[in-house]
């Protein structure tokens, strides 16, 4: 007899406790949720209802930081003019900010 009569037994399993262990998991997961997705959801929701209202004359600067002045709306792609007689094509949802009017102005030094 090499082990104990004590340590043959097995433990007794308590049913009501397990959902305790849980707890911890179940509560990082919720404040994940409120902390980091639904935050990002609304921040993603806000920049596709923006991109969806671009039309001509608006301001706006690029994820690559160039500001410039909308001249053309198509589906997938807007047409700025960043220089006098410059105009580039970029992706829509490279659009980053929707700046106020006057601001290209000022940054160009016209105004």
């Amino acid at each position: 007899m090499l082990i104990p009569q004590a340590f043959a037994q097995a433990a007794p399993t308590t049913g009501g406790a397990d959902w305790l262990s849980l707890l911890p998991l179940i509560l990082i997961f919720v404040l994940f949720y409120f902390m980091l997705i639904r935050p990002q959801m609304k921040r993603a929701k806000e920049h596709k209802a923006m991109i969806e209202a671009l039309q001509k004359g608006d301001e706006v600067v690029t994820a690559g930081g160039t500001i410039g002045r909308i001249t053309k709306v198509g589906d997938g792609y807007v047409t700025l003019q960043v220089a006098d007689n410059v105009e580039i094509q970029v992706q829509k949802q490279s659009i980053q900010l929707l700046l106020p009017k006057g601001t290209f102005k000022s940054v160009k030094g016209e105004g």
